[in-house]
């Protein structure tokens, strides 16, 4: 062969190379985003949920205008995009703020997580990782 020809071939073995590199980022990158997002679903979700029990008279099981006493329920708590957990509950009760820890790693140990401020009628939320 040519030294030309193999000037080409290497030239397309790292053309190749660098098109799977960018592939496996691009592939990487959106996993966290999709986990991310599922993350943040299953926290409305779960804010949906809260709301409920704020409005519902405590004669009827819920809050009577207080988050006191609301728990994420067991079933909840962890699920496929990732484990779910109440990090402060306000006095006087006027919100509750729930952490969500994915099973998709953004970095070495560093897990993708969101945290949502549920209030009587709206949420925050907050993107940690």
């Amino acid at each position: 062969m040519g030294q030309q020809q193999l000037l080409l071939i290497l030239l397309a073995i790292l053309v190749i190379g660098v098109a799977i590199l960018l592939g496996i980022n691009m592939f990487r990158s959106h996993a966290v985003e999709t986990k991310r997002d599922n993350l943040i679903t299953d926290c409305v979700n779960l804010s949906g949920l809260a709301q409920q029990y704020y409005s519902r008279p405590a004669a009827m099981g819920g809050g009577g205008r207080s988050f006191s006493g609301w728990i994420i329920p067991t079933e909840l708590q962890i699920n496929a995009n990732g484990r779910f957990e109440i990090t402060d509950i306000s006095q006087p009760l006027s919100y509750v703020e729930v952490t969500a820890i994915g099973n998709e790693e953004v970095t070495a140990g560093d897990s993708v997580s969101v945290k949502i401020k549920i209030l009587p009628r709206d949420f925050q939320i907050t993107i940690l990782h």
